[in-house]
């Protein structure tokens, strides 16, 4: 199943109690990303003073969605030494918590353990999950939905595992 942006801003803004995103990738090769990642790669970095310099449609979404009492928390699952492609999300991450998400990440080497799923996931009020598949060069490819309660479960049980051992955003160092 693909996805456009707004579908999935529809299956965002549908969630009446939590939005839960867990991300295990140490790189993403995403479309919209991609002249982002090369000016940070030159040096540019995001001035959390400049808000109107933002990626705005997203964090509008979720300011609206946290907005309405919406739980939104994305744990990220990190190698360390982190990837280029890591620090860069880590460098604009502030953007998201300002919108009212909370972040967490996980160094890898503590959720040896865990049993992670083969993908990463959106679980919507504890009933859909979304997954989305990446090919190897972290280009994402489509989208699977599934709304088995069973499927459901696991993923809630792992995310919340993960976001257990997790570092806060404004704690994490990468």
């Amino acid at each position: 199943m693909s996805q456009s942006l707004s579908s999935f801003a529809d299956l965002l803004r549908s969630a009446e109690r939590s939005a839960v995103h867990l991300e295990m990738r140490d790189t993403y090769g995403v479309e919209n990303e991609i002249e982002g990642f090369a000016a940070w790669k030159q040096g540019h970095r995001l001035d959390p003073s400049d808000r109107a310099s933002w990626w705005r449609p997203w964090l509008d979404l979720v300011q609206e969605v946290t907005g309405r009492g919406v739980a939104m928390r994305r744990a990220r699952v990190v190698s360390e030494p982190v990837s280029d492609y890591i620090a860069y999300e880590h460098s604009f991450t502030f953007t998201n918590v300002a919108a009212g998400e909370e972040v967490r990440w996980l160094p890898r080497r503590n959720a040896s353990d865990l049993c992670l799923p083969g993908n990463d996931f959106w679980l919507f009020d504890g009933r859909v999950v979304q997954f989305n598949i990446f090919d190897g060069n972290g280009r994402w490819v489509h989208t699977d939905q599934v709304e088995d309660p069973a499927v459901a479960e696991r993923c809630a049980a792992t995310f919340d595992a993960v976001w257990e051992r997790a570092i806060p955003h404004g704690k994490y160092l990468a």
